[in-house]
């Protein structure tokens, strides 16, 4: 269901390298230090841009969630969401932004806000590029031909617009969330974001609180289910008596490969605690292993050469605060996390590169997006 992605108009997007009880301690939720650091705008006027990463070819790639389109339009927590092929991939060359991959699927709130499709993108050679859905896969059968890519996993060959790339279905993330539904629970997929690994990829499922494993055949199994965790205090407008405590969803978001283990962040569902989000290291065969925790709806996650584990909140003082903020967070062993920048809009998506991070910051603007750089 949608409200596993996305609240207050956001998308709903950490350790070092071995796990140990110095690393699996709680990152303290006091106020981190601050390192200043300067921002500097890569591009701007992306449609609600999620995921990046940078080619083989030395490109940045952008997932790009679109704006929807005129419809058909179907109801969601926060009104109606319509349908489009405004999807799509952008790459920036030297400066230069062209949309390599266009006419993918998206829906959105009507004003092209808060969009799901494309979003997430990574390379091994060949690029991975994962479209997210938030909802019942079944939902695909009310849409037109090309929401049928919805909740899949696609290689593409990176490159300029001539020759354009074109896509190659890998994996049905949804079919397989139908099919197996690992948590058990209500069946809803999302397929959040992708990294290669030994012998294929992993995909973070948000809706299905799942990471998944995709062979080079396209065969998907279950790396780690993330269950249910209690608990947080129920917010006001639900009207229980004052202090009830209810559960919350995990929500796998953010998926990173390190020297043998994915390290996986967790978004946190309704009513999205401050505080409770924790990131996992998973090595295939073994369960999860939480490496760092007290955090707070972290989207996404990105490993340094060295190990560093670096995290990006999509919303530091929670999604449901009157204007929520990002963060992009070092995490450090021992310490509290260092703020690396603050102030981001509704971030979606981050990568490292030659010793710069890149953020995509206001991942729910539809023409509004950017990518902004800092130095690590």
């Amino acid at each position: 269901m949608y409200v596993r992605v996305f609240t207050a108009g956001a998308i709903v997007a950490a350790a070092l390298i071995a796990p140990s009880p110095a690393l699996a301690q709680q990152a303290a939720p006091a106020a981190p230090e601050l390192a200043k650091a300067p921002l500097t705008v890569v591009t701007t006027q992306l449609n609600n841009p999620r995921g990046l990463a940078f080619g083989p070819d030395g490109a940045l790639y952008v997932a790009e969630a679109g704006k929807g389109g005129v419809g058909p339009c179907l109801p969601g927590p926060e009104g109606l969401n319509c349908f489009g092929t405004s999807g799509s991939l952008a790459r920036i060359k030297n400066g230069v932004k062209t949309r390599v991959l266009t006419g993918l699927p998206s829906m959105a709130h009507q004003d092209g806000t808060n969009a799901i499709g494309p979003s997430d993108v990574t390379f091994l050679g060949l690029g991975a590029l994962t479209i997210g859905l938030g909802a019942d896969p079944a939902v695909r059968n009310q849409l037109p031909a090309a929401g049928k890519q919805f909740a899949g996993v696609y290689a593409f060959v990176p490159g300029p617009i001539t020759p354009k790339p074109t896509l190659k279905k890998v994996a049905d993330i949804g079919a397989y969330e139908q099919s197996v539904n690992p948590d058990g629970g209500e069946v809803d997929t999302n397929p959040q974001s992708v990294a290669f690994g030994p012998g294929g990829m992993a995909v973070s499922d948000a809706g299905g609180n799942a990471l998944l494993g995709v062979s080079a055949s396209g065969a998907v199994k279950t790396l780690a289910v993330f269950p249910e965790r209690c608990c947080a205090t129920a917010p006001p407008f639900l009207g229980l008596p004052p202090g009830t405590q209810i559960p919350f969803q995990a929500v796998p978001t953010g998926v990173a490969y390190h020297q043998g283990a994915y390290y996986v962040t967790q978004l946190t569902g309704f009513p999205f605690p401050a505080n409770k989000a924790n990131i996992y290291r998973v090595v295939p065969g073994k369960a999860p292993v939480v490496v760092a925790s007290g955090l707070t709806n972290v989207i996404d996650v990105a490993v340094a050469g060295n190990g560093t584990v670096y995290a990006l909140e999509i919303a530091h003082d929670t999604l449901l605060s009157p204007a929520p903020s990002g963060r992009l967070l070092k995490i450090r062993p021992g310490q509290s996390p260092l703020t690396l920048a603050a102030g981001l809009t509704f971030p979606g998506g981050l990568t490292l590169h030659q010793g710069y991070a890149y953020v995509s910051d206001c991942g729910i603007c539809a023409g509004g997006g950017r990518v902004v750089r800092l130095p690590l």
